[in-house]
Order: C-alpha cells, then sequence, then structure tokens
C-alpha cells in the first residue's frame, strides 16, 4: 500500500499527488514512469513520474481527469492508499553531452517535460522553456519552472497569458534569433511533437519526444505500447518512452491511440462519480 502524502489541484482537470514510495524515489530518473492501481478492481494507469524527494521518500505524478480511474484517483485525499504504485519503469532520458537545451511543453504534457528541465539545468545545461497552453486558465508549473531554467517562455493559443500562439512559432524565433540548440525535447499531444519536430529538422537539432501510446503491463511482454521509429516495431514501455522526433510515424501514433476513444467516453459516461458530479455541478 502506497500513502498519499499531499493533493494539490493545479487548475480544474489537473491534479498532483506526492506518494510515498521510497524504493522509487531513490532510483527514478528523468523520463522514467510509474504504473499504479488504485484498488483490486482498478486498470493498471502509467504515469510518468513529475518528480521525486530521495530524503522524504516521495514520488510526485500529475495526470488530468479524462476518464474513469483518473476521476476515482482525483478524488482520493491525503492520507488514503493506492494499492500498487510499480516503478520506475522505461528508459531514462539520455541527454548527451550538450551546453544548450530547449524543453517545450504542450498542456498537461509539461508534467512530464518539468523533470527534464530540472536534470539538464542540475546538469549546468542553459536551458529555456516554452511551455504551452490553451489559454490562462489551465496554466500549470509556471513557478516550479522558473526555478529549473534561464528562460521560460510561456505561450497561450488564445493569447490570454504570455505570447499569443502555439509553441511551433516561439520555438521558430528562437531559432531565427540565433539559439544554437544542442537538444530540443517536446512532450505533449501529438500534433504538438510531430510539428517540433518538423521545425527542428531542417537544422538537425537532436530531438526528443516522449512517446504515450495504450499501454498494459509495462515491462514489454504484451506488445501493446508498440510504434514505429525509424521503419523499426519499438515499445514505448522498455525502448522509450523516449525516441528521436524525426524518426517517429506520428499518423500511426495517432490512429493506434484513437482505437479505444469510444470505449472510454462510454466508460466515462457511466462512471458513478461523474455522474454524481453532474448533478452538483461539474467535477471540480
Amino acid at each position: 500500500m502506497y500513502k498519499i502524502l499531499r493533493r494539490k489541484q493545479l487548475n480544474d482537470t489537473v491534479v498532483r499527488l506526492d506518494v510515498e514510495a521510497p524504493f522509487i524515489a531513490k532510483k527514478a530518473k528523468a523520463g522514467q514512469f510509474i504504473i499504479l492501481r488504485i484498488d483490486e478492481r482498478g486498470e493498471r494507469m502509467p504515469l510518468t513520474i513529475a518528480d521525486t524527494n530521495a530524503e522524504e521518500g516521495s514520488v510526485s505524478i500529475i495526470f488530468q481527469i479524462v476518464g474513469q480511474t483518473t476521476m476515482l484517483l482525483s478524488q482520493m485525499k491525503e492520507g488514503d492508499f493506492l494499492l500498487d504504485f510499480v516503478g520506475p519503469l522505461g528508459a531514462a532520458t539520455e541527454f548527451g553531452d550538450i551546453k544548450k537545451a530547449c524543453v517545450i511543453g504542450g498542456g498537461v504534457g509539461n508534467a512530464i517535460a518539468y523533470p527534464s528541465a530540472k536534470a539538464l539545468f542540475n546538469m549546468g545545461v542553459d536551458v529555456d522553456v516554452i511551455a504551452g497552453f490553451r489559454s490562462k486558465d489551465i496554466v500549470i508549473l509556471e513557478d516550479e519552472y522558473k526555478e529549473v531554467c534561464n528562460r521560460l517562455f510561456i505561450t497561450t493559443d488564445d493569447g490570454t497569458y504570455g505570447e499569443k500562439g502555439f509553441v511551433t512559432n516561439k520555438l521558430q524565433d528562437l531559432i531565427d534569433a540565433g539559439n544554437n540548440y544542442d537538444l530540443v525535447i517536446a512532450i505533449g499531444p501529438i500534433p504538438m511533437m510531430k510539428f517540433v519536430s518538423k521545425v527542428t529538422e531542417p537544422y538537425n537539432i537532436k530531438t526528443l519526444v516522449s512517446l504515450n501510446p495504450i499501454m498494459i503491463d509495462g515491462t514489454g511482454m504484451c506488445g501493446g505500447c508498440r510504434v514505429t521509429v525509424g521503419g523499426e516495431i519499438k515499445f514505448a514501455c522498455v525502448d522509450g518512452p523516449d525516441f528521436d522526433g524525426h524518426q517517429v510515424d506520428y499518423d500511426e501514433l495517432m490512429k493506434r491511440n484513437s482505437t479505444y476513444r469510444e470505449f472510454e467516453a462510454h466508460d466515462r459516461e457511466n462512471c458513478r462519480m461523474y455522474k454524481a458530479a453532474d448533478e452538483m455541478g461539474g467535477a471540480k
């Protein structure tokens, strides 16, 4: 059993939990993830490790409420316990010998981008961060980012906060301004990662993306998380989740990730907790 030490609502649909898991906290590195189960009847859900505190023995996870399991997880309180919390899984991010990097997060993908920015900054790398959101009301991790980068640029699609536009626009502006990045890391919606990779490809800038295909066991046994990278089949749970952004078959990935969309919507509609939230005026 794994105790929830702290719970924080980051915006209306994004929650942060700090979970007591000392062995994972000591070993986890940027890019790795955990798989949790709430109880005996719960599904296995992978979540990237957003942060760790080895001294306290805690692991932070950040998730968006999109389905039944994330709704149930969001309703848990400090002092509650998770049945399973397994990790660290996946391969840690390999940054290489670099001097200047740009870390790009889109929406809740910023929770995954943050540990990479932190790791690079602690290595002495000059780090720029571009954090993109649809609007001001869903901005997360602004204060945390400021502590682990040299420059932070926030963009919003509607211009309600930071700079109006997409992360790709800001990245292009920074490259045009003479910023010679050794590495770009892009994490967020698949189309965002695809087009960031298209921006960097003509400049031969090494670009890493973190993929989130359908995953079950997290150990390479089920094959559910297979992705095509450079024309070869890879498994995100053991070969990734980080891959060369210039080699990923994004169209195939988007198609596979939408396989169970109708089932997920049906599950959400029939979740008793969603019905209760609707009766109270919406999930908060």
